[in-house]
C-alpha cells in the first residue's frame, strides 16, 4: 500500500496531543495589535483544543501520521 501525504499547511497548524485532541494556536494576533485589548492579546497567547467532534476527525484525515 502506498504511502499517504500529509496536508502540510495543516501539519504546520495543529498538533496531536497524548490523548488525542487537536490543539492550535489562534490567530488574529500578528497585526494591528494596536487596536486590541492587552487581554485579548494575552489570552491569544494560550493554545487551544478544537472542541467540536467532526472537526476534528477532519484534521486528522489530514495528518495521518500524526
Amino acid at each position: 500500500m502506498a504511502k499517504l501525504k500529509t496536508k502540510r499547511g495543516v501539519a504546520k497548524r495543529f498538533r496531536i496531543t497524548k490523548k488525542g485532541r487537536v490543539k492550535y494556536s489562534p490567530g488574529g494576533k500578528s497585526h494591528l495589535a494596536t487596536s486590541k485589548r492587552t487581554k485579548k492579546i494575552r489570552n491569544l497567547r494560550k493554545r487551544r483544543t478544537l472542541a467540536g467532534k467532526k472537526e476534528e476527525r477532519f484534521i486528522k484525515s489530514m495528518l495521518p501520521y500524526a
